[in-house]
């Protein structure tokens, strides 16, 4: 066996795109995961008798065990390796994939979720892991492009097949899929990862782990609830939220006085970390939470068929798969800092269009408006990560790609609330109908709630232009929830503003040889 140092071949060989199959393979089933029971919520309404705030903790249960989960990542990645862990992670994700196929109740489901995202909270910090060290500074790069494809074309996929599946089998298949998928996945992990080696000497931050874990599991939470709360102000909104803040800075306090912290917030010290961190967490919030909205205007507003929607929002795949190569080989080779900008404008430019969305908005304008965003997608996300790990030292990697996904948890949370909440309340505003109330729940039926039941087949008996009205309503609030998105997006160019313009060295390439204690260098791979 012998050990290939960083300074390894320009291009990715053979055995590290080996590599790097196994770790998309796991990012592909926990992110198409997520997108896909989105699509499911409605069924598990009707199958399980339940409220569409029951159903929607399969969405939050399985979002508190990723954020319970992530924090323990770079510690057990050093204590166990990363092989052993990666095969564990994707055994606990395929079995509760397996389970929630058998529940039949919608509490059963809620918990074979959260065993699901026990297992799909380690694939992604621990997926990068492996890529980052299998790679080398000086390709790093183009093999997290790679990573990003699942990254941005789950969100698409998800609707897509999610929609597919319920319509030709049962809601059942949306998790049996992953059954057979997790067995190769697993047998391809235990072939191709190379064997790694454990670091036993670390003792394990019991006390950091009950302040951060339920932290951030109770922020969330909070987070989560504003969608169905609609204001901050509720109890189990802004308690929850208060409790999980004094958790999380109750843990930064103390993680500074401990040698090995659960989370190493010492490793902000490195500026390109710092800064790519915080342009990677605007940026979520930005995207991630309107990138939510862009499905629910085909579904609401135009009234396509789940099916139809995920199709529509295609050429924002399209877009991000032409641009990602070509970013990955530049930022090996550009500094990120003069690259990054301009995809930013592509997005910002594509997302100006949905501010001006009505109920007819042509769709060649909005696919088109799509694929450009999805041009400046594919050049932004992952160049900022690779900017945050490319800089760390081996013993650094698997704690920076921790960090990384917890600030994209926390961010894609908040996006998704702020559009939710703004979303809603803009409906809620919408001019009741006299004398036509909810059945469930006694409530006036709005001219937006009629509008939008309308377009789903209900074909409630109202006059046409009563129709028109709300899905005006509908639309200029979809408009108006995009402006607040498209500000987010231009906050992000602050950030960016400070990404490395120059080129640095690697900390890797300073000690290949990977004897220099903490500042040890990673082999590119071992085989």
């Amino acid at each position: 066996m012998t050990n290939q140092a960083v300074a390894a071949p320009n291009k990715l060989d053979a055995a590290v795109l080996k590599i790097a199959g196994v770790v998309v393979l796991g990012a592909l089933m926990s992110i198409l995961d997520v997108t896909v029971v989105s699509v499911a919520l409605p069924t598990f309404q009707t199958e399980f008798n339940a409220t569409y705030a029951q159903v929607a903790w399969t969405m939050t249960g399985y979002t508190l065990a990723l954020a319970t989960v992530i924090p323990l990542s770079g510690w057990a990645a050093d204590r166990f390796g990363t092989k052993r862990l990666y095969m564990l992670a994707l055994l606990l994700f395929t079995l509760g994939s397996a389970l929630c196929a058998t529940a039949d109740s919608i509490g059963q489901l809620i918990g074979y979720r959260v065993v699901q995202g026990l297992g799909g909270g380690m694939l992604m910090p621990l997926g990068m892991t492996i890529m980052t060290r299998a790679a080398g500074p000086e390709r790093i790069g183009r093999l997290m492009a790679v990573l990003g494809i699942p990254m941005l074309l789950g969100p698409i996929g998800g609707p897509i097949l999610g929609g597919w599946l319920i319509d030709a089998a049962s809601w059942h298949w949306i998790f049996l899929i992953n059954v057979p998928i997790g067995a190769i996945a697993l047998v391809y992990a235990l072939v191709a990862l190379p064997k790694d080696t454990a670091e036993p000497s670390e003792s394990f931050d019991f006390v950091g782990m009950l302040m951060l874990s339920p932290g951030l599991a109770l922020f969330l939470y909070g987070i989560s609830s504003l969608p169905e709360t609609g204001t901050i102000t509720a109890t189990k909104v802004w308690v929850t939220m208060l409790a999980g803040a004094v958790l999380v800075i109750g843990f930064v306090l103390y993680s500074f006085k401990q040698r090995h912290p659960l989370l190493d917030l010492r490793l902000f010290r490195n500026r390109n970390l710092t800064i790519a961190s915080v342009s990677l967490f605007v940026f979520i919030i930005a995207f991630m939470g309107a990138g939510l909205l862009f499905p629910s205007y085909f579904l609401q507003v135009r009234g396509e068929s789940t099916l139809h929607a995920g199709l529509l929002m295609a050429p924002q795949g399209i877009g991000a798969m032409l641009t990602m190569p070509i970013a990955g080989t530049l930022a090996d080779k550009i500094p990120i800092g003069r690259t990054v900008p301009f995809a930013m404008a592509l997005i910002a430019a594509g997302f100006f269009a949905f501010t001006q969305i009505g109920t007819d908005t042509s769709y060649w304008l909005l696919c088109g408006s799509l694929f450009v965003m999805g041009l400046g997608m594919g050049g932004t996300m992952m160049p900022i990560m690779t900017s945050a790990l490319r800089t760390l030292t081996n013993h650094e990697v698997a704690r920076g790609s921790t960090l990384t996904n917890i600030l994209q948890q926390i961010g894609g949370s908040i996006g998704a609330a702020i559009m939710s909440v703004i979303l809603t309340s803009r409906l809620n505003g919408s001019d009741p109908i006299p004398g036509l109330n909810d059945p469930r729940t006694g409530a006036p039926i709005t001219e937006a709630g009629a509008a939008i039941a309308n377009q789903h087949g209900a074909q409630l008996p109202l006059p046409p232009s009563v129709i028109q009205r709300g899905l005006e309503f509908v639309a200029d609030s979809f408009a108006t929830t995009f402006w607040v998105g498209f500000a987010l997006v231009l906050a992000t160019f602050i950030p960016i503003a400070f990404l490395p313009r120059k080129r640095e060295v690697s900390p890797l390439l300073d000690d290949p040889a990977g004897d220099g204690g903490d500042r040890a260098g990673a082999p590119a791979m071992i085989h």
